[in-house]
């Protein structure tokens, strides 16, 4: 069976999927044809329906319940890893209703927990996510909503942080913060959905098993990044709920999802929201 694969071309993405992608391991008669693009490009092919199996934003998600169901392997949840809000000038929170925001994306989880903890705020750009330091560097924008390994860059070029859209989250929240997941579709027979399942958790185990191999893939989608900058990103979004969701990570999930339709971002959601779990 031949399947479409979207993921991004970032540390935790590549790294993950980097020995499914090379067959490195046993992919059970699954071949897989490859789409890399930016998170928010996924997010929205995902909501045309053009891809099998799909990295997308939790928030994302929210919008995509009909036609995906999640995997229980593949996702980014944790602590202290959530979207920044950053500034190049000394902004105040009580600033951010008249100030022009870069986000990375409509459908975004950082543009989600923006919404929530910035519900008053002006102009809000869609850009690229590694475009936002230097937009706001070059004042193209008052502040930015930066994710990804950018978190571990914004200081080095003398941007400050106004607040962790993350850290907040969790305080409200209590659970770690769902940042994005694997999606598959709905339409794929649920003995298929356990095979991909599994393929990635070997996936991740292999790339732990074999991080030299694993790193110079990753390189290759991300060439002017530092090494050690890399591997931060690795180490932060790639941890035991990538490898498969616990009580915890579902039950982070469910907080998301409740909360949205408490406070109609959604009306209801679409039940079974995951695949079946794997036999343990």
């Amino acid at each position: 069976m031949k399947l479409t694969l979207g993921c991004s071309p970032c540390p935790n993405d590549t790294f993950i999927f980097y020995a499914m992608l090379h067959e490195k391991i046993d992919m059970h008669g699954i071949s897989i044809k490859h789409v890399l693009a930016d998170v928010e490009a996924l997010n929205h092919r995902a909501l045309n329906a053009e891809i099998d199996i799909v990295k997308i934003s939790f928030a994302a998600y929210l919008h995509l319940q009909s036609e995906y169901l999640l995997l229980n392997s593949g996702s980014a949840l944790g602590s202290n890893c959530g979207p920044l809000l950053i500034s190049k000038r000394i902004i105040t929170p009580h600033d951010i209703s008249s100030c022009t925001i870069a986000i990375p994306g409509k459908f975004t989880t950082a543009n989600f927990l923006f919404n929530i903890f910035f519900p008053s705020h002006g102009e809000k750009r869609e850009m690229l996510f590694s475009d936002i330091e230097e937009a706001v560097l070059n004042e193209v924008v008052d502040v930015g909503v930066i994710i990804h390994e950018n978190r571990f860059t914004y200081q080095k070029k003398g941007l400050r942080k106004i607040a962790d859209l993350g850290e907040l989250w969790e305080h409200l929240s209590g659970h770690p913060i769902p940042l994005g997941g694997i999606a598959i579709k709905r339409s794929i027979d649920s003995n298929t959905a356990i095979i991909i399942n599994n393929l990635i958790k070997a996936s991740v185990l292999y790339a732990f098993k074999h991080p030299a191999e694993a790193i110079a893939f990753v390189k290759q989608h991300a060439q002017e990044m530092d090494e050690e900058v890399m591997w931060q990103h690795i180490k932060l979004y790639v941890n035991q709920y990538t490898i498969g969701l616990d009580q915890e990570g579902y039950n982070a999930i469910d907080f998301f999802m409740n909360y949205a339709i408490k406070h109609n971002i959604i009306n209801d959601r679409i039940y079974p929201l995951f695949s079946k779990k794997p036999a343990q």
